[in-house]
């Protein structure tokens, strides 16, 4: 079998494996570490080429970004702070129809600026924002399917992890894609919030407690103390970063410092909890990073086996410009979004990807968001959607069917892929910052 036909066998063998159940890194290594023993002829240069890149892909201080991001998230949401963050919005909202949804998308927005993990946006969120829009009266199906669209948010608004392994994948500053996630995001929830508000008001059956949620107001002074900590954490780790100041590394170290100082000043951080936190921490952070070794691999057997230049090839062949490219890219994303995570899209999609747009001349920040956002519809798409499974594993209520949650998520599925097409259509929304 020559190389080409060796790097197509992988691609069609990782399918399989990934559907057999076997864990998404592990396809890659295997798959990687046999198809350069093949192609070769050498198991010495497998294991070499498989040491080599485990070196280069996490061998820098850069890498620590990712345990520091982690940390800051699981600390802030054990501080409490999404339930402070969606009653000041909540009551700055309460006379608005639909106005408790509303609320969960800009308090998710704010979580999201300071967390960076769509799964914990949806679990805080969904103990937090679904009982009480339930209480007032809202659908089951709309209450679920706002917590869980909203979700989406914390990949797209920086810090994200998406956008921090998007950086790491294509060779790009993680500063760059934090910044280009910021209109986008904002975008995105200034979409969802204005289908809510007209959803409220076109279809309140569907909606539900539609009039004006009768709950007290805040005082300023109220408000000021709730949100005051999280506005002070948010420019201190984004402003440090746009500023120039410090590094995205060192915004992590800054941000989960400052995360554990108000975890220990509300008192919701006892010994057991930090540790739980702890372990948590150090558990996604290996994840993530044996996901990136395993990328890395894979990529390096894919450059050996020519696949990549033969698919830019045929591209240019069928001529195929940037719009047919991106039209089969997104395609292919949010396939792969109805059976897989997020991480494991980028990681089995890009090393072949990146290569026929940076032949095309694409700008690779604006593509990365263009993944992200591609990837984080999948959140929400059946049967795999993970925001719904943890939507519904936190709720716990068996009143609620898991369909009932993806009939809930199936509008903010649609205005996400519309903000796809606008970022698409209209670089600049990405790039503003840039």
């Amino acid at each position: 079998m020559t190389a080409l036909g060796i790097g197509i066998a992988s691609l069609a063998l990782m399918v399989v494996l990934i559907i057999a159940g076997l864990h998404v890194a592990i396809s890659l290594l295997l798959l990687s570490f046999v198809g350069v023993w093949l192609m070769r002829d050498s198991i010495d240069v497998a294991l070499a080429l498989m040491a080599q890149a485990t070196s280069d892909s996490i061998a820098s201080h850069e890498f620590g970004v990712v345990p520091l991001f982690v940390l800051m998230g699981l600390l802030v949401a054990t501080a409490d702070l999404g339930k402070d963050i969606f009653e000041v919005a909540n009551s700055m909202l309460r006379r608005i129809r639909g106005g408790l949804g509303v609320a969960t998308v800009m308090a998710n927005a704010v979580f999201a600026a300071i967390t960076g993990i769509s799964i914990a946006s949806a679990a805080v969120f969904t103990k937090v924002a679904v009982p009480e829009m339930l209480r007032f009266g809202f659908t089951p199906r709309f209450a679920t399917g706002v917590v869980a669209g909203s979700s989406v948010l914390g990949m797209l608004i920086p810090p994200s992890l998406l956008m921090i392994l998007y950086a790491f994948l294509s060779e790009q500053s993680v500063g760059a894609m934090f910044l280009a996630g910021v209109m986008p995001g904002l975008l995105l929830a200034v979409a969802f919030s204005i289908a809510i508000v007209a959803m409220a008001w076109l279809f309140p059956g569907y909606v539900g407690g539609t009039a004006a949620v009768n709950v007290p107001g805040m005082g300023l002074s109220e408000a000021a103390f709730k949100v005051a900590p999280v506005v002070l954490l948010i420019f201190v780790v984004l402003g440090g970063i746009y500023g120039g100041i410090f590094t995205a590394t060192d915004a992590g170290a800054v941000g989960a410092l400052g995360a554990l100082a108000l975890a220990l000043a509300k008192r919701r951080l006892t010994p057991s909890i930090f540790w739980k936190v702890l372990v948590e921490t150090g558990r996604i952070t290996v994840s993530v990073l044996f996901l990136i070794i395993a990328a890395n691999l894979y990529s390096r057997m894919l450059t050996l086996s020519g696949l990549p230049q033969f698919i830019v090839e045929w591209m240019a062949g069928l001529g195929f410009g940037v719009a047919g490219f991106l039209a089969v890219f997104i395609a292919i994303v949010l396939f792969l979004g109805c059976i897989i995570d997020s991480a494991s899209i980028m990681l089995i999609v890009l090393p072949l990807m990146l290569p026929v747009a940076k032949t095309l001349g694409i700008d690779l920040v604006w593509f990365g968001v263009i993944t992200v956002v591609a990837v984080e519809i999948g959140l929400l798409t059946p049967p795999f959607g993970i925001s719904v499974y943890v939507v519904k594993s936190t709720l716990n209520d068996a009143r609620i069917t898991l369909w009932d949650i993806f009939a809930g998520t199936q509008p903010f599925t649609l205005i996400m892929f519309a903000v796809l097409l606008l970022i698409i259509a209209f670089p600049g929304i990405a790039l503003f910052f840039n």
